[in-house]
Parts: C-alpha cells; structure tokens; sequence
C-alpha cells in the first residue's frame, strides 16, 4: 500500500518586484515509496501563511500513513475534521493537498491527470488575456497587440486614475484607491465601443466588473453592454448580492459569469440549476482542489453553463495546469484565463504549459506534468505587504467590494 509519509508547504514569492507581489503556497506530499511525490497549489496570496499553518499543524497530522489511492475519502476526511468548514483557508489548504494526490495518481498510473478524467475532448485550450491601457487608444493597441498574436479572447481593461479630490477624502484612508462607478461605467462602455469600432466582432470581449457598482448600477451596467456582444461580463454582483442575476436575466442577454469568490457550494449551485449564469469563475483550489472541481463541472454540464475557471496570478502553475487538465477532459469548457507570467515563475516550475496562437497545450507526462525548484525558490522568499487593491473605496470614502 502506497501511504502518506510526509506532507511539506513552500511559500515563495516570484514575480516579486511587481506592485502587488504574489506569494504562492506549494504543497508536496511524500510517499512512502522513494521518488514519489505530488505537487499542488495551496496559494491564498492574501492569508498563505494562515494556510501552510492549516496544512502543517492540522492537515498533516491527519493524513500521515493514510493510502494516497482513496481521495474522495482524504477529501471528506478533511473537509469535516474541524467540523466548520467552507472557509477560504481551510477549501485551500485542503485544495493543496488534493491536487497533490491527484498528482500522485497519475504518476502511479503512468497517465496524465486528463487521461484519468476520460481523456482529451479536445487538443487545445482556449485562453483569455488581458489588455489594459489608461485610455481607450492605449486598449485599443494592446488588443491589437493580442489580436496579431492571434489570441481570440481578449479581456480590456481601463486603469482608471484615483479620483479622489482634495485632502478629506485622503486623509480619511491614504492606502485606499477611490473609484467613481459612474465614470468607470461611462468609460468602459465607452471603450468597448471604440474597440468595435476599429476591431469589429471578431475579438471575443470579456470584461470584470469585480462587484465595483451598485447592484442597481449593476443592472443598467449588463443592459448597456448588450450591442456590444460580449463573450461574457464578470461578477457584475458581489456574492451576498447574487440574488440580483435573476433581474439581469429579465432583462438583457449579456453573458453573464460568477463564482470567482465562491468556497462554499451553496454559493454557486442555485446560480447553476437555475441557469441565472452562462459560464462558471470558480478558483478550483478555493473550493479543495480537483475533487470538487469535477464534481462541479458534471453539475454546470447538466445545466448547460460552460467552464471559465478562475486563473489569475495568485495560482502557482500546479493550479493552473490542474484546471486546463479538466478543461480538457470536459465537453462544455468555454475559455480559461491566463495572466501570464515572467521568466522567474518558468525557472521555478518546469513542465509550464506551451501558450501558441491563443491556446494552451499541457504536456504528457505523468500526473499534472509540473516540477517545482525547492532550492531556487529559497531566493524568493515570502513578502510581507499589506494588501492595496483590495482597499477600494467612493468618491466620499465609503468602502466597496474590490
């Protein structure tokens, strides 16, 4: 029987002359036979120290010598051995650690994870990437930039300057970034515009609204976009506010996306089985990793909602190459979102998926196909910032979901 031996975090910061630097948490799992070993992605870039703690002084204690072969069982084992749970950093450190078995069991079966899953649907991954720019002409380039590149799914986004006037507003809270939602609204309505304009209808346009308006705002928000035939817009409600998707569904048919918040499943099922959503935006090593993420695209299959996982920055490449290895495996895949990353990620993970003509290929090898550097990552050694982006606020300082 193949057990647990020993279960170890890493948290390492590439990327990390960047603004906002992003610490990653890595899981390893060890087995009892030499060489064998799994990989997952525990990264909650804004709490990983409060996950590796879960990891290191609660999680492995309880897993030590169990069989890595009866996952669905660790999961639940896990899931409820604090008796409260769909907390953030509890889903994600037992996320970590269920990507890493699954990890091990393609290791074990000599297959990649997609094989395991039922095999390929299909041979490539379509990606989203991003366009910013600080006015419509700047976005207009970097998706033409994308476009010659050719990516088909583009994500513009305007970098709105701070609109706070006058000390007052400052003064109240000097580490916060004030937004004025009715000019964001104008202006990226505005934007999306101009790119149809010069682009026509071929790019496929995403946008994240990331719960910055007022669901009342909201709502004209979605109507607005309609001639602008989005591919889909993103979290136009903050999760407490969801209820709000079945007003949007009577009135407009924007494509609409949610989950990216989502660690408990209630969260996100009614949106699903009552298909108020188009596609899904859950962050799969949030809700515990592969285990409830299959479980979750069988649910979005039956209802007829397409797979958008979450892939932002703070996911290591374990996270990612997890989720591109179900998108694979899954009919109604739609799209999933790829930061980017610079050369110091590429030297600290190896087997980092090929990005040709806007899609992802995942190689062959075994489990997730991912090494990771334990020495090298000693030379990105965490960082304690206090997060900004987060601190957003109105032109009279109220505090607002990011």
């Amino acid at each position: 029987m193949v057990t647990i031996k020993d279960i170890k975090t890493f948290i390492t910061c590439p990327m990390s002359n960047t603004s906002q630097p992003i610490n990653m948490v890595v899981v390893r799992v060890d087995t009892n036979q030499d060489g064998l070993f799994g990989l997952g992605c525990a990264t909650f870039t804004q709490r990983s120290q409060a996950v590796a703690t879960v990891i290191d002084n609660y999680l492995r204690p309880l897993l030590l010598s169990r069989d890595v072969a009866n996952i669905n069982d660790i999961w639940m084992i896990c899931h409820t051995n604090a008796y409260w749970r769909n907390g953030p950093i509890i889903t994600t450190a037992l996320g970590g650690i269920d990507l890493a078995l699954w990890d091990i069991k393609g290791k074990m079966a000599g297959m990649p994870v997609y094989q395991l899953l039922g095999g390929k649907c299909r041979e490539g991954i379509a990606l989203y990437q991003y366009a910013f720019g600080r006015n419509k002409e700047e976005i207009l380039e970097d998706v033409q930039r994308l476009w010659k590149e050719n990516c088909s799914y583009i994500r513009p986004q305007l970098l709105l300057p701070d609109c706070a006037k006058g000390t007052a507003m400052r003064s109240f809270d000097s580490q916060a970034t004030y937004i004025n939602p009715k000019e964001y609204m104008r202006k990226t309505i505005e934007m999306f515009e101009y790119l149809r304009q010069h682009m026509g209808f071929q790019p496929e346009f995403i946008h994240d609204v990331h719960e910055k308006v007022l669901p009342s705002e909201a709502l004209q928000f979605a109507k607005e976009f309609e001639p602008i035939k989005m591919f889909f817009v993103e979290d136009l409600f903050s999760p407490e506010q969801s209820q709000y998707l079945r007003h949007a569904r009577n009135i407009c048919t924007t494509p609409i996306a949610q989950g990216e918040l989502s660690v408990n499943p209630n969260d996100w099922l009614y949106l699903v089985t009552e298909r108020l959503i188009d596609f899904i935006r859950i962050h799969i090593t949030m809700i515990g990793g592969l285990t409830a993420g299959i479980k979750c695209a069988h649910i979005c299959e039956a209802f007829g909602v397409r797979l958008a996982w979450h892939g932002p920055h703070d996911m290591n490449p374990v996270g990612h190459v997890a989720q591109m290895h179900l998108d694979l495996a899954s009919s109604n895949f739609g799209v999933q979102e790829w930061p980017g990353f610079d050369q110091s990620v590429y030297d600290l993970f190896g087997g980092m998926p090929e990005i040709k003509d806007g899609y992802a290929f995942v190689n062959d090898r075994p489990g997730f196909g991912i090494t990771f550097d334990e020495k090298l990552a000693k030379k990105f050694p965490y960082k304690d910032t206090v997060l900004r982006w987060t601190q957003l606020r109105r032109p009279d300082g109220t505090a607002v979901y990011p």
